[in-house]
């Protein structure tokens, strides 16, 4: 969006929105943190420990019926809002566009939904919910203060930004999700409230929420193994993102809105609690599988299988009419195809870690997927708290797996 400063509200005024921004964004994005580990653990029945141990812990039989009530949740609340609600705008339409108004309860009880669902189990993610919280209270609060359509708009993505570090504990993550994916400007008139919401929000999110990395690693072995495996899956990380990403929009584009919704979802996530009995590590909206990935080192086996589930449920789930975020379920993918691709590599050059594999791959997955490689390098590094000597696979892996992604995008332009 263009950033010339004609009509600004005086410095002092902007920033202090800004700073009451971070703070609006950090209350939403604590408190919809809180809604979803209440939900977990009310419908799963455990009350320490994390969501994988819970859901393990659970009768097969309590995660068919928890996956089917969400499935009528899901079913009958977005039923309910496309027929009695205002019609969505995105956050990137009101960045776009500040005199476009995000309807504040529509939007509402869009967020609260996403977190029900990914609560109960949803495939799907969880941290579009915070961003458009925090985006529709920022906008309703710059429009109350005086300040430019620019600034609005400004602010409007720095606090989708914000909500997003508040949950994750990412606020640098968070901030750069702010200038690559919805402002596409690094002018320091962008770069100061993107960081000071951000840092704000995370930082009032620490009353109630853990400042840990969402993941622990153990102790890594990196060699050279993984910096050639790095160059050379790239590229194949790149392909299968750029399907997963196709298919996923795919699957909205074509999910029903009207009455068919009442018995898509349903059947949908009835289907994934089904598969949740053999495999619990599918319910969520990926963290558990990523969790198996990082920490547990599973067989090939068992990460090929995972990785198929899950893709195949999140797009029967967007095809069914859920609604949610792709940035944990890419990240679980891309965690899950490194395992798989890194076992391999690892049987014709040992040496280097499991857990390595699964990070690079996530990183890789994770840029190509969401088109957010800077964003999704800083992430991956804050979700786990990588080493430095990792910093290189991973800039490795995501630059082969974007060139790629661009390439087959050129392809099918070309194609059209």
């Amino acid at each position: 969006m263009p950033l010339s400063a004609q009509g600004d509200a005086r410095p002092l005024r902007f920033g202090l929105v800004t700073v009451l921004v971070g703070l609006a964004a950090g209350v939403a994005g604590a408190l919809l943190a809180l809604l979803l580990h209440g939900v977990q653990h009310v419908a799963y029945g455990y009350h320490e420990g994390s969501f994988l141990a819970g859901v393990e812990a659970a009768p097969p039989g309590r995660r068919v019926a928890v996956m089917a009530v969400a499935g009528v949740v899901a079913g009958v609340g977005w039923w309910a809002l496309y027929r009695y609600g205002r019609p969505l705008v995105s956050i990137a339409e009101a960045v776009r566009s500040p005199d476009v108004r995000m309807p504040p309860l529509t939007t509402f009880c869009h967020a609260l939904l996403q977190i029900v669902t990914v609560g109960l189990g949803s495939p799907l993610g969880r941290e579009v919910a915070p961003r458009e919280m925090a985006s529709v209270l920022a906008g309703e609060l710059t429009r109350r203060t005086g300040l430019s359509p620019r600034q609005c708009g400004v602010l409007t993505a720095c606090a989708a930004g914000a909500g997003l570090a508040a949950v994750y504990d990412v606020p640098l993550g968070g901030a750069v999700f702010t200038l690559e994916v919805l402002l596409g400007s690094w002018a320091l008139g962008a770069v100061l409230p993107a960081v000071a919401t951000a840092v704000t929000a995370t930082v009032v999110s620490w009353a109630v929420l853990p400042d840990e990395a969402v993941y622990r690693l153990p102790q890594l072995d990196i060699g050279a193994p993984l910096l050639v495996w790095s160059v050379l899956v790239g590229p194949v990380v790149g392909v299968c993102a750029y399907w997963f990403a196709r298919l996923a929009a795919d699957a909205r584009e074509r999910a029903p809105r009207g009455r068919l919704l009442l018995v898509a979802a349903p059947a949908a996530f009835l289907v994934g609690g089904l598969l949740a009995v053999p495999y619990p590590q599918l319910l969520g909206n990926g963290k558990a599988p990523a969790e198996v990935a990082f920490e547990a080192q599973p067989a090939l086996g068992l990460a090929a299988v995972l990785l198929a589930l899950r893709v195949a449920l999140v797009l029967l789930c967007l095809r069914a009419g859920a609604r949610g975020g792709l940035l944990t379920p890419s990240l679980a993918n891309g965690a899950l195809l490194g395992v798989v691709a890194g076992g391999a590599w690892a049987l014709l050059w040992p040496g280097d870690s499991p857990a390595a594999y699964a990070v690079v791959g996530a990183g890789a997955f994770l840029a190509a997927a969401q088109r957010m490689p800077l964003t999704a390098v800083i992430l991956i590094l804050e979700f786990t708290d990588a080493p430095r000597n990792l910093v290189v696979p991973v800039l490795l892996a995501v630059t082969g797996a974007m060139a790629t992604r661009r390439l087959c995008e050129r392809r099918r332009a070309g194609d059209s």
